[in-house]
């Protein structure tokens, strides 16, 4: 019989790569460690991890169970949190991860109406990008992620739709892209600029989904950017900007958490779009904290 808790910790090994950083990360000694770990390769019936130097590897079997054990601690969790909920528990715990502009604009808001109305739910924030986000919670590290993906990217659309498909998608708003350049650029009090346009600029390039986009969108108006700076930072874009060292092109969820000190904000040609979604899976929906904070998210992105 596979016990949670044996799964918990074969997962931490498996992770750290040792008993020693497993026992540390949940709060244990390494003999604990262990011994469950032979515990549970007695229920199973075969070994599960090998030692490499320092270092522990899991078997085929190891990697087997690992791969489960993602999904088989998230229904556990579920399951702990709607017994909770029916049995007239008045708290909740939900694990909410986002990307740094969804984190200072959505989040916030969401979180202090979800507090008001249910003073007894604890929400943990953490912050990761797509597609990280999304595996954070396929994993069981997480009860809701926030996502995003783009409007006509090639292959991505139909990527993502797949990769969603067995999830809970809540939409919460649609974002544009704006251009971004330095205040006394000429294009500066422009309407809108055409992005062919800024093909000669060095550019400054945001995080890795946004820099495929942003290539993607060059190629189609003929040009290959020439990036000078790349950063996952987006103040630290606003600042590159400011200075003088380039343009950038950034969501417009992400500029209404900065302010872009030294930099013009201008309307970008052709439009590009991403779409903003809160992700959770199915037996966690259920859960009345994760739909609470869900249902919040939603408002949030209305406002």
């Amino acid at each position: 019989m596979i016990e949670a808790r044996h799964l918990r910790v074969l997962r931490a090994v498996a992770i750290s790569g040792s008993f020693s950083a497993a026992a540390r990360e949940l709060g244990c000694t390494q003999p604990a460690v262990s011994q469950q770990m032979k515990a549970l390769e007695t229920n199973v019936g075969t070994p599960l991890l090998v030692r490499t130097g320092r270092e522990m590897r899991l078997t085929e079997a190891g990697e087997a169970l690992v791969r489960h054990a993602g999904g088989i601690l998230a229904g556990l969790t579920a399951a702990e949190e709607e017994v909770a909920a029916i049995a007239g528990l008045r708290a909740g715990r939900v694990r909410l991860v986002s990307f740094p502009s969804g984190s200072s604009t959505l989040v916030p808001t969401a979180l202090a109406a979800l507090r008001a109305a249910h003073p007894g739910t604890r929400v943990s924030l953490e912050e990761a990008e797509p597609p990280k986000s999304v595996e954070l919670l396929r994993e069981g590290d997480c009860d809701v992620a926030l996502a995003f993906r783009y409007e006509g990217a090639a292959g991505e659309g139909a990527a993502d739709g797949e990769e969603w498909a067995d999830l809970v998608v809540r939409p919460l708003l649609t974002d544009r892209l704006v251009g971004l350049v330095p205040e006394r650029h000429p294009l500066a009090r422009a309407g809108s600029v055409g992005i062919a346009e800024l093909a000669d600029e060095p550019w400054i390039a945001g995080c890795p989904r946004c820099r495929g986009q942003l290539v993607q969108v060059c190629a189609g108006a003929g040009f290959t950017p020439r990036i000078d700076f790349a950063t996952d930072d987006y103040p630290a874009v606003v600042g590159l900007v400011g200075a003088g060292l380039g343009v950038a092109v950034l969501p417009q969820l992400a500029i209404e958490s900065v302010r872009p000190r030294g930099a013009r904000t201008v309307e970008l040609e052709p439009t590009v779009r991403r779409e903003i979604v809160a992700l959770t899976l199915p037996d966690l929906a259920q859960v009345p904290a994760v739909s609470a904070t869900l249902d919040e998210l939603v408002r949030a992105g209305a406002r």
